[in-house]
């Protein structure tokens, strides 16, 4: 574990330009913890950061960026940043803006911490454990932490790592009241939400190096519907939060990348940190952000529209633990908003930060078969936001021509693809149902399961299938060698489950459908799981399905008893 410095005063010092404090994964597989300025001068030799989770590699990432936005001043234009994309040492100038800058980059000073609030202090002068800043040990829930009950001590780069992590998606809930927070009632605070990344669905582009990462993510000034103020700065570069918030509107990417959320500070010793403070910072309403905010896709709120009697609001779109990203595939890929006067808002606004993306390769910046991930990564909170519940991290990896403005073709058949997938998807789910039928057996749970496996089984392929789609001339042709690959994946596991239905489904019993009343059994379930797939896929032996099977699955109605 890095030791403190200590100054002639024997003030202890953990400089985080200097000390190794941010884990990263090199090109060879091998694992480093690295200082600010290891981290900028060996970009090019790194894969990507791995943080201790992955919200705070999206934490962590994010500083980067208003790190290099700001000692860069830019880029200005798309053309300053084709000149940093060329340049192999384009970070260069970033040594200097750290040493520049490296009293505030100091985890322990004693006048201005890093990222923390000088002197803070309770009205009893009390002290917490580290449990409020370490996300993987949730409060109240001793059972799932891997450092039971509490956390007693950490070591100062990471302590450092959950510093930041603590500012991006700390939980919401009733914080102590700090000396000097007029906020404070009785001592206390009551919910102001969570920490600023906390409401975002995180969105953000990897290349093949962290370097390429840094790049594809810095957004130019001069883009379309994104607002960067001349004043834009990032937190070490504003005066020392004192106790309390402020409450103001963000001035830019590097304002946002950096937001204090939080008023906190260490408690340490030459050993390592030991406890904390924590309070709510300065507050900040997540509604109509889209502007400033680009690493986060936007929904449309009619409710919240309705209160403040406006149109349109829009909120960050958050991820859903439950949807993996190649299925949720079009928030990316599809732009709705529109330009055209008179017309309605659109529901949905996909990430400024693929806006960027996809103006790189339609002005030629990026070639495009230039293949990048579209990752994401968000935290979804419970109990009034006052827990984790879970952590979202996915990926999809895709030729930049998907975001191509001009050319919507591939995009188009990337979104058609997931909707082939959702109907095979559909129709096994309705084969389950319908085998169950048969058998008189309860239905949602093997037509949920069914379900799961198909989605499980496609998604290897899809994934593949979707890296590759560049690759031709011709997407329409690839979208229909795709769905003749999902008719014969989804038809194996068909069989499968008709199959393993047993001797009851074999044998069926009458059951009414809107036709009026059918024996069910087996195979004339799978004749109509068949036929759905046929209909939806755009198989050309449909005229060869039998005469019955064009019914589609039966609803759920009574069943009547066998004659």
């Amino acid at each position: 574990m890095p030791e403190p410095d200590q100054n002639l005063s024997g003030v202890l010092s953990f400089d985080l330009t200097a000390w190794p404090w941010i884990p990263v994964l090199r090109r060879d597989g091998s694992q480093d913890e690295l200082s600010l300025r290891e981290v900028f001068e060996q970009a090019h030799d790194l894969r990507r950061l791995v943080g201790d989770l992955p919200t705070q590699e999206f934490a962590l990432l994010r500083v980067l960026l208003a790190i290099v936005h700001d000692a860069l001043d830019g880029p200005q234009d798309i053309d300053a940043w084709a000149q940093l994309w060329e340049d192999e040492d384009c970070f260069a100038p970033v040594g200097g803006y750290l040493q520049a800058h490296r009293a505030r980059f100091d985890l322990l000073d004693g006048q201005a911490p890093f990222f923390q609030t000088s002197g803070l202090r309770t009205g009893q002068d009390e002290v917490f454990s580290l449990n409020r800043i370490v996300a993987d040990v949730p409060n109240g829930e001793p059972f799932f932490t891997a450092r039971m009950p509490t956390v007693e001590r950490l070591g100062f780069a990471e302590a450092a790592r959950w510093v930041v992590h603590a500012h991006a998606y700390d939980t919401s809930g009733i914080k102590s009241g700090v000396v000097g927070d007029e906020r404070a009632k009785k001592g206390k605070v009551y919910p102001l939400g969570v920490g600023w990344a906390g409401n975002l669905g995180g969105v953000f582009v990897e290349g093949a190096t962290l370097r390429e990462t840094l790049l594809l993510n810095l957004v130019a000034a001069d883009t379309a519907n994104l607002e960067i103020d001349e004043a834009d700065a990032p937190a070490w570069r504003r005066p020392p939060c004192g106790p309390g918030g402020a409450e103001r509107a963000p001035t830019g990417v590097r304002d946002l990348y950096t937001w204090q959320t939080r008023r906190l500070r260490l408690h340490f010793d030459e050993m390592g940190v030991h406890g904390v403070v924590l309070g709510y910072g300065d507050p900040l309403v997540p509604r109509d952000r889209q502007n400033r905010e680009p690493m986060t896709a936007w929904r449309r709120s009619r409710p919240q529209e309705k209160k403040l009697k406006k149109t349109p609001v829009y909120l960050p779109r958050e991820h859903s633990p439950e949807r993996s990203a190649w299925r949720g595939i079009g928030a990316l890929l599809i732009n709705e908003k529109t330009a055209t006067p008179g017309s309605e808002p659109a529901d949905y606004l996909r990430p400024g930060i693929l806006e960027w993306v996809a103006r790189l390769v339609t002005e030629g910046e990026l070639q495009r078969g230039f293949l990048v991930r579209a990752r994401i990564i968000g935290a979804r909170y419970g109990t009034q936001q006052s827990v984790i519940d879970e952590v979202v991290d996915d990926h999809v990896a895709m030729a930049v021509v998907l975001l191509h403005q001009q050319d919507r073709r591939y995009a188009e058949q990337a979104v058609a693809a997931v909707t082939d997938a959702d109907l095979a998807v559909n129709a096994l789910g309705d084969l389950a149902t319908n085998l169950a039928r048969a058998a008189a057996t309860e239905t949602e749970g093997p037509r949920s399961h069914a379900r799961d496996l198909a989605y499980g089984l496609l998604e290897a392929p899809y994934r593949t299938w979707l890296a590759r789609l560049a690759d031709t001339d011709d997407p329409y042709a690839r979208r229909t060698d795709w769905q003749q690959q999902v008719y014969e994946l989804a038809g194996r596991l068909g069989d499968q489950l008709m199959a393993a239905s047993g001797d009851a489904a074999w044998q069926g019993r009458i059951v009414q459908t809107t036709r009026g009343t059918e024996w069910l059994n087996s195979a004339l379930a799978g004749k109509w799981f068949r036929a759905a797939l046929s209909r939806g896929l755009g198989r050309p032996d449909i005229a060869d399905m039998p005469p019955d099977a064009d019914a589609g699955p039966a609803p759920e109605t009574t069943v009547k008893a066998p004659a």
